[in-house]
């Protein structure tokens, strides 16, 4: 019997850059939090220069459909910063204070600061990191896998 399927490589630069993107959304979300639009209670004095436009101005509901779409990422930011949380609990200690120090303390720092804090060396510092990474990219299900070669039926 011969094997039909194989399993799927990962492009590991694409996961890693799309696992950075998210932690780092994560961590400015939890940083900051998302800022509501408010609506201007003062009119502005803004020189025109065209003619009429006959366009009805709807600032309030401008605002409102603004902070929708915000609070709708918002609440994907939530739930992403959740399972960030529930996923790292899993961790070994050392995964999860890389990935906590590097990427989701408030304060932005470099590999370097990060191994000689936790006291590690370089290469075991690299090796737990990018087991960490996996781990988390396979437990959100961020994992990118490698477009199949030209070379079939298509």
């Amino acid at each position: 019997m011969t094997q039909l399927t194989f399993l799927p490589k990962i492009d590991r630069k694409a996961t890693q850059a799309r696992l950075e993107e998210i932690l780092e959304n994560v961590r400015i979300y939890r940083q900051f939090g998302m800022i509501r639009h408010e609506m201007k209670v003062t009119a502005s004095s803004e020189v025109r220069y065209h003619g009429p436009t006959n366009i009805v101005g709807k600032p309030a509901e401008d605002i409102a459909l603004a902070n929708i779409a915000m609070s709708e990422r918002e609440v994907k930011l939530q739930r992403l910063s959740f399972q960030i949380d529930k996923a790292l609990s899993r961790f070994s200690k050392n995964q999860r204070d890389i990935i906590v120090k590097r990427y989701l303390e408030d304060e932005e720092v470099f590999d370097y600061m990060v191994y000689n804090e936790i006291g590690m060396s370089e290469r075991t510092y690299r090796r737990n990191k990018s087991n960490a990474f996996y781990k988390l990219a396979f437990a959100l299900r961020l994992e990118v896998y490698e477009a199949e070669e030209a070379g079939g039926n298509e």
